[in-house]
């Protein structure tokens, strides 16, 4: 595991909430590789090995939820440990449920909230539990 923490991929189409999320887990000790959407996010996964992904719903291209379940049917990526980050509704959040996602933000957000959600997360990542 890289980083002191661990390794986090955030994805989100929007630059300034990577940078924002980026710089907020960075000085929590955590290595962060950034995404601008769903499709990116699956591109570079394998090769970045990340303890966390962080997942905005609405993006272009391919949609978060969408990423999630296709990071969750992926042999290499089934594994890994999910967080929606995101303004998102009921729907949204029992979608997310289905597919196995592990946490969830809603935007905007206190950055000590997100830390203790990638913490928590990157921990159970540690341990294996599953």
């Amino acid at each position: 595991m890289s980083g002191a923490s661990g390794r986090v991929l955030v994805v989100d189409d929007s630059q300034v909430i990577r940078q924002l999320i980026k710089v907020n887990l960075e000085l929590e000790g955590f290595e962060v590789v950034t995404a601008a959407d769903g499709a990116e996010c699956l591109e570079i996964v394998e090769r970045v090995r990340p303890d966390v992904v962080t997942l905005d719903v609405r993006m272009p291209r391919l949609d978060g939820l969408r990423t999630a379940a296709l990071l969750r049917a992926g042999a290499a990526t089934g594994h890994l440990r999910i967080a929606i980050i995101s303004a998102c509704g009921p729907e949204e959040l029992q979608q997310g449920e289905s597919v196995g996602v592990d946490g969830y933000l809603a935007k905007p957000f206190e950055p000590v909230a997100l830390v203790a959600l990638v913490r928590r997360l990157a921990a159970l990542s540690r341990k294996g539990v599953g």
